[in-house]
């Protein structure tokens, strides 16, 4: 359900995009440098705001940085500047925007003596990193591993609501958010670990036919 809600989401914004994308090359913007200054904002963002407890501001200024995954891709595909070292780049970008949103939510939570939230903070960190690397492992070998329920996108949009639940004053919202992106990590993972086994195993079949 997510998928498609996803793929048919992109369909109605990607023309408001590729517009947008078309306004930045005009300035003589790269698709790397969105990449980059958008990793930059939301590092800082999470650094500054979010790790003391600036939760509102922070994720005001992260969501919309974020909005960058959709221009750089939208930059390199108006001018068919696409490239591995660009996809190398944006993946990079994107473990160390997780990074430093989780880490920052968790280092909050240790100074609001919240131990339990802040390990669940972490847990997730991990975890969510676990899930990018078993694809990318996975498709080092030639395998296709997109699959499992908590993919990126899913994964900062679980994380921003319960941040915004946080800011309303929702009891323990961190801790349960947290706590919920860890274990749908953790299911992502196994569940692309079985995948790739599964297409391993078939392949090797196949070969030995």
């Amino acid at each position: 359900m997510a998928k498609f809600l996803r793929t048919s989401g992109r369909a109605g914004v990607r023309r408001y995009v590729d517009a947008a994308a078309r306004l930045l090359i005009r300035a003589g913007v790269s698709a790397n440098a969105v990449t980059i200054t958008g990793t930059a904002i939301v590092a800082a963002a999470s650094l500054t705001l979010l790790s003391q407890g600036r939760l509102l501001a922070g994720l005001v200024v992260v969501s919309l940085s974020v909005l960058t995954d959709m221009f750089d891709g939208a930059i390199a595909r108006v001018k068919g500047t696409t490239s591995r070292f660009g996809a190398l780049l944006d993946s990079v970008c994107d473990r160390l925007a997780d990074g430093a949103i989780f880490a920052s939510l968790a280092y909050f939570l240790l100074t609001e003596d919240r131990f339990a939230g802040a390990a669940l903070a972490l847990t997730a960190l991990v975890s969510g990193q676990v899930v990018s690397y078993v694809k990318a492992r996975a498709e080092s070998l030639g395998i296709e591993c997109n699959v499992g329920i908590a993919e990126r996108p899913e994964r900062l949009i679980l994380g921003g609501l319960a941040v915004l639940a946080e800011v309303l004053g929702v009891p323990f919202a961190l801790e349960a958010g947290m706590g919920l992106l860890a274990v749908l990590s953790s299911i992502t993972v196994v569940q692309r670990v079985v995948h790739a086994r599964a297409a391993f195993a078939a392949s090797e079949e196949h070969v030995d036919a």
